[in-house]
């Protein structure tokens, strides 16, 4: 990482008292300029976090390998533009005792420099594509190539934000970008460089300006805090490198204002309710009240931090961080000691972690960005917010599906918890009926405890459908003794798609009158259990129980009929006379095969033979 430096002041230019950096023109005598502006980089050296860019355009300008045109992409606030300046400054900088070609290092005080650093010089041209979006503005930079360079040595053209050129603008750059005369360099800058032509792309050396990491963000901070003569806490710097999220000017913005709200004295307090944060240990405590199942105690401390400022939105945004520290913890415990994190969260981000299981963590993870997404569309965020608690307070401690099982199989049959997998147990309705009760801990803790056991059914049915009342027998009712007498009983009622369902969705794997239990083919409705049950109970002289099973069971009634038809004309094919045909007739098939019917037999009463006979 290079250390930031001040900007370098000109020879004749005047200073802001107790700074060393140069005081704009622009902006008039005693005129405040903002730190992201007076503290821009001039040279390669200050660019933070860009060691790999700086060392790859600092080695092609001492070797005389300049491309004709650079694009730079990265998220805001890294320095694109800036870099650009910079590289437009080495191309042309001549020094004060006259340089004879680009150099690395430019000087800041030759009247090119200092033309660029003002925004003035005639050769460099910078264009904002996302309000110059059209082709006539193309054309317009295309038409100025051609001229010569009146006083720098390279006419350089700077496109901002270059991915807001329109599609036919890209199409009349490509011919001048592929095969620009030897004066001309084009620097494009961007945020989408996945939104630019891959036709662009290719005729232009790519360099990505990565996010600036915490620490080189915090050194830089405090450099320039203490040439401004602001006392900023540490603790205080690490919230603003946080908040900036890998932008050195976001960052520099935050601290502008975190020094104007303090009047220069900045303390972590104060930054955290500038910046609308909750205080990261009251986090711990929230995360730590929700997991245990402690709704009381979370929702007031969310109060509290509400009350103070805190924005609903951004504590769900800490305690997703929280979420990921863990996490990061219980899988790489070694993350703890890494450079940076504060005692108080090594220290308690441990016990937390080894107080919580991954699903726990996991399961928090996946509902705190789920409410993120409520909270900033709901009309009333700190409502938001506490239903999120609760909700994930309810659901800090419930088993895993393996812990559910062995629960099962430890109690011996009763059920503590709702049953793993699919099951569902319905009515003759189809209704799904309440899974078994659970209740949550009276005072703090996030363990459930059964009100009520409910049996077991048998392990291989998956669902089941009882009806709510026993119907009377009634005598004038069918009673099928068969599955193929249920089927020809959906037939007859003209149930057709239960009677298609049955036939060709339906794998049977037991069936005695009272019961039938089947696994469902791919194409089955999700309700035939219930179909075929109500039909039954209403069509029928018994109770019937439809159940689901996870077995194999026979194959569909269609596809027994489909293997016997197969069966018969592999039968027919083997009698000799066919066979005979088949040989004779090559490509012959058999298609169909008719059971003729028995002829008939003479009567037995000899009296009813005629006399002659």
């Amino acid at each position: 990482m290079t250390e930031p430096d001040a900007p370098e002041p000109p020879a004749d230019a005047p200073t802001l008292p107790g700074t060393g950096a140069p005081e704009a023109e622009s902006e008039g005598a005693g005129q405040y300029q903002v730190l992201a502006r007076k503290y821009r980089p001039s040279t390669f050296a200050g660019l933070i976090g860009q060691e790999a860019m700086v060392r790859t355009l600092t080695n092609a300008i001492e070797g005389g390998r300049l491309a004709h045109a650079f694009v730079l992409t990265g998220v805001r606030g890294v320095g694109k533009t800036t870099t650009a300046r910079i590289i437009a400054r080495a191309l042309n900088c001549t020094g004060i005792e006259g340089i004879d070609g680009p150099t690395p290092e430019p000087c800041g005080r030759c009247d090119n420099c200092r033309a660029i650093a003002e925004d003035r010089h005639m050769d460099v041209i910078e264009m904002d594509a996302a309000s110059r979006t059209g082709v006539d503005d193309i054309r317009d930079l295309i038409d100025g190539v051609r001229y010569r360079p009146t006083s720098a040595r390279y006419k350089v053209y700077i496109v901002d934000e270059v991915h807001m050129l329109s599609r036919h603008a890209f199409n009349a750059l490509l011919k001048t970008l592929e095969e620009p005369p030897g004066h001309v360099k084009f620097i494009f800058a961007t945020t989408e460089i996945r939104k630019i032509p891959i036709t662009v792309l290719s005729r232009c050396q790519r360099f990505d300006l990565r996010r600036v990491d915490v620490e080189a963000l915090v050194t830089h901070f405090r450099d320039i805090a203490a040439r401004e003569n602001a006392q900023v806490s540490d603790a205080a710097l690490y919230l603003i490198a946080r908040a900036a999220d890998g932008s050195v000017r976001d960052g520099l913005s935050l601290l502008d204002q975190a020094i104007a709200h303090c009047g220069g004295d900045a303390g972590e307090d104060q930054v955290r309710a500038m910046l609308g944060l909750a205080d990261r240990t009251l986090v711990f405590d929230l995360l730590d009240a929700v997991m245990k199942g402690d709704v009381p105690g979370a929702l007031a401390v969310m109060a509290d931090q509400y009350a103070a400022g805190a924005d609903p939105a951004v504590v769900i945004e800490d305690m997703l961080e929280l979420t990921h520290w863990l996490t990061r913890i219980k899988v790489v415990p070694g993350a703890a000691d890494e450079p940076g994190v504060p005692e108080a969260e090594r220290v308690r981000g441990r016990d937390m972690a080894a107080g919580l299981s991954m699903a726990d963590v996991a399961r928090a993870w996946q509902m705190l960005l789920k409410g993120l997404g409520e909270v900033r569309t709901s009309p009333r965020p700190e409502q938001a917010i506490e239903m999120i608690l609760v909700r994930l307070a309810y659901t800090a401690r419930l088993p895993t599906p393996a812990e559910a099982i062995k629960s099962l199989a430890d109690t011996g049959g009763t059920s503590a918890a709702p049953e793993p997998g699919p099951k569902s147990v319905t009515g003759p309705a189809g209704d799904a009926g309440p899974p078994p009760p659970r209740a949550m801990a009276a005072e703090g803790g996030g363990a459930t405890a059964p009100v009520a056991e409910t049996a077991v059914p048998e392990p291989a049915p998956i669902a089941e459908t009882v009806p709510e009342t026993m119907p009377e027998t009634r005598a004038d009712l069918p009673d099928p003794a068969s599955f193929p007498d249920v089927v020809d009983l959906t037939g007859k009622c003209r149930e057709g798609r239960l009677h298609a369902n049955l036939i060709n969705n339906l794998h049977l794997v037991h069936f005695e009158p009272g019961r039938i239990e089947f696994r469902p083919g791919d194409k089955a409705p999700s309700d035939l259990a219930n179909q075929l049950s109500r039909f039954l109970n209403e069509a029928t002289a018994r109770r019937w129980v439809v159940t689901v099973s996870r077995d194999g069971g026979e194959a569909t009634l269609n596809q027994q009929a489909a293997a016997e038809t197969a069966r018969t004309r592999a039968e027919a094919a083997k009698h000799p006379l066919v066979a005979a045909i088949l040989e004779t007739f090559p490509g012959a098939t058999v298609d169909e095969v008719r059971t003729l019917p028995e002829p008939d037999t003479p009567t037995e009463n000899p009296e009813a033979l005629p006399d002659d006979e």
